[in-house]
């Protein structure tokens, strides 16, 4: 006779899913003439404001256009239940040329991406383009 004992199941736990903030950007979508000047947000939503993991993070956008802009915070050191997380995140850029770009946010931890959003951008030509 054999053995057949149901297997054991484990679920991951919930609360660190539950207090996890999740990454949105935020405005319309984009289509400009070429040179486009273009603000974009991204911003964490839900979860805890002690996030330990989103806390004091680095903040990388790739524009698509083969540039990126990076910015880091001095921040104190992280308290649980004190310790606040920053929720929005603005930032302009210029595309000098048409084309259809796709923006990467990312939140980054000890240089590892914590949070991610994407954002699609349509620049078609300008004036000085000949059009």
């Amino acid at each position: 006779m054999d053995d057949a004992r149901p297997l054991a199941t484990t679920n991951p736990p919930t609360r660190a899913l539950e207090t996890r903030p999740t990454v949105s950007p935020r405005g319309q979508r984009v289509i400009a003439s070429a040179p486009a000047r273009v603000v974009r947000t991204a911003e964490l939503n839900g979860g805890a404001n002690d996030f330990e993991e989103f806390y004091c993070g680095a903040v990388e956008w790739e524009w698509g256009d083969g540039t990126k802009s990076e910015s880091a915070a001095d921040c104190a050191p992280y308290e649980a239940g004190k310790s606040e997380i920053k929720r929005r995140f603005t930032v302009e850029h210029v595309f000098d040329r048409p084309g259809n770009f796709r923006v990467m946010f990312h939140l980054k931890r000890h240089d590892k991406a914590v949070g991610n959003a994407t954002i699609n951008i349509q620049v078609r030509p300008g004036l000085r383009d000949g059009v």
